[in-house]
């Protein structure tokens, strides 16, 4: 397996944690979207792509975050929900409110996929920030001779 392309979304803003989202292809025919990378306490690093937890509430069924005290459909109160078994070597102060999507098996993989991550964020990071692209704020749009015409005309009406 072989990673084929790594595309590097710039975040803006960059006194945040989360500095870039990657997209990897694999092998020419597998995509994986929203890996991020994060700047930690002791360097970099990249963390897959995750989802946040739900829990339905039982008088309406609604699926509301893990731990959320109240429904946000029907405002009643939510029971506590029981925190989740600890995997051999867990802490518990890390249990998560979140669960990849996506994450590699192995150690080696793991590190083949940060490192070209990491290394496709810094080449990114050189080229500045001319490189992040932004949605421009209103459509482009054609406009005819004649339409520009009519448009002014309609411009120098008075009231």
């Amino acid at each position: 397996m072989d990673i084929t392309e790594v595309k590097v979304f710039l975040k803006e803003g960059q006194d945040k944690k989360l500095k870039a989202y990657a997209t990897l292809t694999f092998d020419n025919c597998f995509v994986v979207r929203n890996v991020k990378v994060i700047e930690g306490n002791k360097g970099s690093f990249v963390a897959m792509p995750s989802r946040k937890l739900k829990d339905p509430c039982p008088k309406c069924a609604f699926r509301n975050a893990v731990r959320s005290k109240f429904c946000n459909q029907c405002g009643s109160s939510l029971p506590q929900s029981e925190p989740r078994q600890l995997q051999p070597g867990e802490d518990a102060s890390k249990q998560s409110e979140h669960k990849d999507i996506a994450h590699p098996i192995t150690a080696e993989c793991r590190d083949y996929i940060q490192k070209k991550v990491l290394e496709a964020y810094e080449s990114e990071k050189k080229k500045g920030p001319s490189s992040v692209s932004a949605a421009p704020a209103e459509p482009s749009r054609r406009v005819s001779a004649r339409q520009e015409a009519v448009i002014e005309e309609d411009n120098d009406i008075e009231l």
